[in-house]
């Protein structure tokens, strides 16, 4: 995908990033945009790379690819932001190993959609949802953001033209998510977003962190805080799964800071030390080296009651003898079945995603004799996209930030998250030449700097 005038485009590039290196914002309007930019791709001719491989063995590093491509014509309402930093979320993983599906019948339904979006239906696939740099240019009708404005992204992708939208924005019929079910993503130099998604980028983190909390932490919020999700109050029991990781280290926090009281389950010694470094107290270590070792299935078909029985009575020993009033799911196939079984009777059961497989099994007696209620949880709509990130400037809620790749290694950092090999979220450089930039409020970085860093190394 060679573009020609390449030393004029990597020209261009390097003066955009040093005006924002420099805090020169101002000189961003009177830059040229580049005619073409590097991003992180998947191609249409490898949809069947993997095929007939597990998906534990699909790996990122064959898959994705640092391509040159061509900068999107910019439309209506839409923006193009300089990324200086993104991160890996798992729909990143799914998209880089082809699974459920290949995301180019995504991009191929979305650009039926109108001329303007056939510009996504692409042989390649630009992947990316976090992104965190400066606005370069804004469509017609933008009139909220201007170039050298700096921001954050979510990832919601909404056209709004149809009524089921505008109650609630994730119930719109055109509703995708960006850099996933729509090209031009945020693992890349250059981004294309509707102006929509952008948001004030919080003052006092750099860059890398910055991006990290996106997707996930407007996804907890939602499935957690808000009333379109479990409408957490004070004093509720929360079971998180995960409650480390990219997802579940935001739940964690959500739970501490609104005054409910988190049961944390992770899988190893190291991660039950993550979430007391966040202040939860009652931690379930589900591995095997702990003596706890919980085995949902005993067979590839056959989950095993007893299994939620014992695990249930180890949530009773922590809590003095409540189950939880919300389970916080999200690893989907291996744990369901145990978390209809332990929620309390009319307690709630709140899921986002299954990361272990999306075929869930579970005992509809516990769920209709108890009743009990199971809730979709899907992203956030941009108003509480914006009260997430507005959490995360006011420092309330901080990023999870544990490790970063260059752009260059995205495929590796990827492949890390695809076997869990990483804590809270891994972030990527894009333009940003180095860690540690971007800081405009030392003052309230100094007084989080042990939250911010809390997962750092991790």
């Amino acid at each position: 995908m060679a573009i020609s005038g390449k030393a004029g485009v990597m020209s261009q590039l390097k003066e955009i990033q040093e005006a924002i290196v420099s805090g020169d914002l101002g000189a961003i309007a009177s830059i040229e945009v580049p005619q073409s930019y590097r991003g992180m791709t998947v191609h249409a001719d490898e949809v069947a790379m993997f095929d007939g491989l597990s998906s534990r063995d699909k790996d990122p590093r064959r898959s994705l690819h640092l391509d040159e491509v061509p900068t999107p014509e910019l439309g209506p309402g839409e923006a193009l932001v300089a990324v200086m930093a993104s991160a890996i979320n798992y729909n990143t993983v799914w998209t880089s190993i082809f699974e459920p599906l290949p995301t180019f019948k995504f991009l191929r339904r979305y650009g039926k959609l109108s001329p303007l979006a056939k510009r996504h239906d692409l042989p390649y696939h630009v992947v990316g949802s976090d992104a965190a740099g400066v606005v370069l240019r804004t469509g017609p009708g933008v009139h909220s953001w201007k170039p050298g404005d700096e921001v954050v992204a979510h990832c919601l992708n909404v056209e709004l033209e149809a009524p089921d939208g505008h109650n609630d924005t994730m119930l719109d019929t055109e509703q995708r998510i960006w850099g996933f079910e729509t090209n031009f993503g945020g693992l890349a130099e250059i981004a294309l977003v509707k102006a929509n998604q952008l948001m004030p980028k919080p003052a006092h983190l750099t860059w890398e962190e910055a991006a990290c909390p996106g997707l996930v932490n407007s996804t907890a919020y939602r499935q957690l805080v808000s009333r379109n999700g479990a409408d957490m109050k004070q004093g509720d029991i929360v079971l998180i799964w995960g409650a480390s990781g990219g997802l579940g280290s935001y739940a964690t926090q959500y739970a501490l800071n609104g005054g409910a009281i988190p049961v944390c389950v992770v899988s190893s010694p190291r991660k039950a030390e993550l979430c007391r470094k966040l202040g939860a107290e009652l931690v379930i270590d589900r591995s095997a080296e702990t003596g706890e070792g919980y085995r949902f299935w005993s067979g590839e078909h056959t989950q095993d009651p007893g299994e939620w029985q014992r695990f249930g009575a180890k949530i009773r020993e922590l809590t003095g003898g409540e189950d939880p009033d919300i389970v916080f799911e999200h690893p989907g196939r291996e744990t369901f079945g145990a978390s209809v079984y332990a929620a309390r009777r009319g307690g709630t059961i709140v899921t986002c995603a299954s990361t272990s497989g999306y075929l869930h099994q579970f005992d509809n007696r516990y769920l209709w004799m108890n009743l009990k209620r199971i809730i979709g949880s899907h992203f956030a709509n941009y108003r509480e996209s914006w009260e997430a990130n507005r959490l995360i400037a006011k420092g309330l809620i901080h990023p999870t930030l544990s490790r970063i790749y260059p752009l260059e290694e995205t495929g590796q950092a990827a492949l890390d998250v695809h076997h869990n090999r990483h804590q809270g979220k891994v972030g990527v450089l894009c333009l940003a030449p180095e860690e540690g930039l971007g800081v405009r409020d030392e003052r309230l970085r100094a007084r989080h700097l042990d939250r911010i860093n809390a997962f750092r190394g991790a």
